[in-house]
């Protein structure tokens, strides 16, 4: 099912086609090449300084880190994200050699962001997902107090919405995608006063 966002001028067609579906395919599966892909993109994404405190916890389904990422999930999330290809859980670190790292939540949503436009590159549909518990995400990954996980993403092929069985589950999927208009969006020369009109 595509989406493609309605824009007052083209845009580019991976961030066009970009959207947050919940409808995958449980049958089926990323390959290796696929899941280099998209974590080589998150690689490169910028970074002040090249501090790069993007980290990533990898579970394709069916091993152990695919259901541990799944057990972080709150219930809401856990309802659709069982069926994608792969979890993950983006993690931040937010100390280095030299101490403390700027911009590190900002580095490592730039890098997510290169993620999930790499996932439309590859065919695939990406979500990221605030509901999960970070504290789950510790102790299952058992990881150091300077990385701090911030998102979980899910990752796979698009199904039909009727995957989600619940109705409103189905209307929230087939919803029309809607964004702030510019003259909210972007200001000039005072707060409120648009840049662009329309």
């Amino acid at each position: 099912m595509r989406k493609p966002a309605v824009t007052s001028v083209p845009i580019a067609t991976l961030m066009a086609e970009r959207w947050s579906p919940r409808a995958y395919d449980s049958s089926a599966s990323v390959t290796p090449e696929q899941v280099r892909a998209l974590l080589e993109a998150a690689r490169w994404a910028p970074s002040f300084g090249n501090t790069q405190p993007a980290r990533y916890l990898v579970g394709v389904r069916g091993t152990p880190a695919f259901d541990a990422i799944l057990g972080t999930l709150n219930s809401g999330n856990q309802a659709w994200a069982h069926r994608a290809s792969l979890l993950l859980i983006g993690v931040m670190v937010t100390t280095n050699e030299k101490g403390d790292v700027p911009y590190a939540e900002y580095g490592l949503g730039l890098a997510s962001e290169n993620l999930v436009l790499q996932a439309v590159e590859l065919g695939l549909i990406a979500h990221q997902m605030a509901g999960f518990s970070p504290d789950a995400a510790r102790e299952a990954f058992a990881l150091p107090d300077d990385a701090v996980p911030k998102v979980a993403i899910a990752v796979g092929s698009p199904a039909s919405p009727e995957v989600l069985a619940e109705d409103w589950r189905i209307e929230r999927e087939k919803a029309d995608r809607v964004r702030l208009p510019l003259e909210e969006f972007a200001f000039t020369d005072e707060w409120g006063k648009p840049a662009l009109e329309s």
